[in-house]
C-alpha cells in the first residue's frame, strides 16, 4: 500500500478505472444483472445486445431519452476494447458470432459496489470461529511429523464421538438453535458464490499463459527445441504451483459421482429447514455445483487450447522446414543446369563415397529359419454339401444407438458424465468390443473432454467367467455433444 503503487493502480487497473468511469452506474448495473445474478459464464453477441437495448430502454423511460444515447452494440464495443478491458470479447470454436465474457477484475468492482449497501441480519461471529478453529486444528496436525502425536489427536476426537454417540443413547439430542443454522447457512452461500466468482481468475490466469505462449512463438527466433522447453516449463510450473495443485484436487474432489450427490441432497434438506427458509434464500444456490462444473469444464477447455496452439506451432515449423529443404535442392539443381552446358574445368567437388552408409543395431532383422514347403498330391474335388452360413453373421454387434442411450441417461443425472458413471449404471455385456465403441464415440465427439492427465480403471466379466480390467484416460460426456 505505497503511495507509488496506488497511484498506478489507480491510472492502470480495470476495476478502479471502471468505478471512476463516466458512465459506472450503467455499466455496474447492467453487468450484474447480466453475468451475476443469472450466473452466466459467456453470452453471444446478439443475445447481450438484446439485454442491454433492453436494460437501455427502460432507464430511458425513467430518464429521458437524452441518457445513453449510444447504441447497445457501441457500448459493448467500447467495454471490451483493450484500453479498458472490462468484457472479454473473443470467437468460440466453430462460431463466427463473437460471444462476451466478464474480465475478473470487472467482477471484483461489482462484488465490492453491491458489498457498499448489503447489510446482512447479523454478523456470523461463531460459526467463522470456528471455521478458524477447524483450520488451524487441522493445518497443525496435518503437519504433524510424530506419530504419537497423530495418534493422540484421533484418540481426542473418538473420545469427543463416543461421548457424543453415549449422549445420543441417553437421550439427550444435540441441535443447532435457528440463529445458528440461519448462521452456518450464510456463511456456506457467501463462501459457495466467492468459490464461483473465483473461477474467472483461474480462467484469466490460463488464458494469459496462452498469451504469452502466442506472443513468444511469434517473436522467437532461435531454435525450435528452446522454445518448446521454455514453453512446457512455464505450463509444469502452473501445474505444480499452489494454484495448479489446488484447482486439480477440487476438479477430482468435485468429479466424483458419490460427491455431487451427496452436495445435491444436502442443499435439498438445508433449504428445507425452517430458519433457512426465513431467509428466502435465492433458490439457485440448489444449482450451484452444476455452475461450478460448468466453470471448470470451461477452464479445463482453455487449458486444451493452449495444448492446440502448442500442436499447431509444430505443424507450422514442419512445413517451413520441409519447404527450406525443398529450396535449397532447386538452387542445386538450377546451378547444375547452367553449368551442364560449360562445365569448369578440373575438379570441382570431391566426395568421398556418394551417400553415407548407417547401419543401426536394432535394424538388423532376427534370425528367421528358411520354411520348408509341405507339397502334396492332392486333387480337389467339388463338394454338394449343404452348410448354413447364418454362423458368417452371428459375430459380435455392438448398437452404438444403445451406448448413445446409455451416455443420455446418465447426462439427466449428471453433466457432464465421466465413463464410469455411464458403466456403473449400465455394466459391460460385450466386454471390450463395447468399451472400445465407448471409446470410438468419445473420440467422434468434439465436445467430449478425455483428460489424459488422470486415468481410471474398468472391470467386466467375460463369457468365460474371468474377471477382466481396462486402465484409460477419463471421459467425460456433455449434454451438447451426445444428442
Amino acid at each position: 500500500m505505497e503511495h507509488d503503487h496506488i497511484q498506478y493502480l489507480r491510472r492502470n487497473h480495470p476495476g478502479w478505472r471502471l468505478l471512476t468511469s463516466d458512465n459506472a452506474p450503467l455499466i455496474l448495473g447492467f453487468l450484474h444483472q447480466a453475468y451475476i445474478e443469472s450466473n452466466a459464464r459467456a453470452l453471444s453477441e446478439q443475445e447481450l445486445v438484446g439485454k442491454l437495448e433492453d436494460y437501455l430502454f427502460h432507464l430511458r423511460n425513467q430518464e429521458g431519452e437524452g441518457l445513453y444515447p449510444k447504441a447497445a452494440r457501441d457500448y459493448l464495443n467500447d467495454w471490451a476494447a483493450d484500453e479498458r478491458g472490462w468484457l472479454r470479447r473473443y470467437y468460440p470454436q466453430q462460431s463466427d458470432e463473437p460471444h462476451f465474457d466478464l474480465m475478473p477484475a470487472t467482477e471484483q468492482a461489482i462484488h465490492w459496489v453491491a458489498a457498499l449497501e448489503e447489510r446482512p441480519q447479523f454478523v456470523g461471529a461463531e460459526s467463522r470461529l470456528r471455521m478458524v478453529f477447524d483450520l488451524l486444528r487441522e493445518l497443525v496436525h496435518g503437519a504433524e511429523t510424530d506419530p504419537q502425536a497423530q495418534l493422540l489427536e484421533l484418540e481426542r476426537q473418538r473420545a469427543e464421538l463416543d461421548a457424543r454417540i453415549q449422549n445420543l443413547r441417553d437421550g439427550q439430542l444435540e441441535r443447532l438453535d435457528p440463529t445458528r443454522l440461519r448462521e452456518r447457512f450464510l456463511q456456506a452461500e457467501g463462501t459457495a458464490r466467492g468459490l464461483l466468482a473465483d473461477f474467472r481468475q483461474v480462467e484469466q490466469n490460463f488464458r494469459d499463459l496462452d498469451r504469452q505462449v502466442r506472443e513468444r512463438i511469434a517473436t522467437w527466433d532461435g531454435t525450435r527445441g528452446d522454445l518448446l522447453g521454455d514453453i512446457f516449463g512455464e505450463q509444469d510450473a502452473i501445474a505444480e504451483s499452489d494454484q495448479g495443485r489446488s484447482f486439480s484436487a477440487f476438479w477430482d474432489f468435485l468429479m466424483s459421482p458419490a460427491r455431487q450427490e451427496e452436495l445435491s441432497d444436502l442443499l435439498e434438506r438445508a433449504l428445507q429447514l425452517e430458519p433457512v427458509t426465513e431467509l428466502r434464500p435465492d433458490p439457485r444456490i440448489r444449482r450451484i455445483h452444476y455452475d461450478w462444473l460448468e466453470a471448470g469444464e470451461t477452464t479445463q477447455r482453455t487449458v486444451a487450447r493452449l495444448s492446440q496452439q502448442l500442436r499447431r506451432f509444430l505443424d507450422d515449423q514442419a512445413w517451413l522446414e520441409n519447404r527450406r529443404i525443398m529450396d535449397l535442392i532447386r538452387d542445386v539443381e538450377q546451378q547444375a543446369l547452367a553449368l551442364r552446358a560449360s562445365p569448369p574445368g578440373g575438379g570441382v567437388m570431391e566426395l568421398d563415397e556418394p551417400g553415407p552408409s548407417v547401419e543401426l543395431p536394432m535394424e538388423r532383422p532376427l534370425f528367421v529359419p528358411p520354411l520348408k514347403p509341405d507339397i502334396q498330391d492332392t486333387v480337389l474335388m467339388d463338394g454338394e454339401t449343404d452348410i448354413d452360413p447364418a454362423a458368417l453373421f452371428e459375430q459380435a454387434w455392438v448398437d452404438r444407438d444403445l451406448l448413445r442411450g446409455h451416455i443420455r441417461h446418465a447426462l439427466h443425472r449428471h453433466s457432464p458424465a465421466s465413463l464410469s458413471t455411464v458403466l456403473e449404471a449400465h455394466p459391460l455385456e460385450q466386454g471390450l468390443a463395447e468399451l472400445v465403441t465407448y471409446l470410438a464415440i468419445a473420440t467422434e465427439d468434439p465436445h467430449t473432454v478425455i483428460d489424459e492427465t488422470r486415468s481410471e480403471s474398468v472391470t467386466w466379466i467375460d463369457p468365460d467367467g474371468q474377471q477382466r480390467r481396462a486402465r484409460l484416460p477419463v471421459i467425460l460426456f456433455t449434454r451438447e455433444g451426445v444428442q
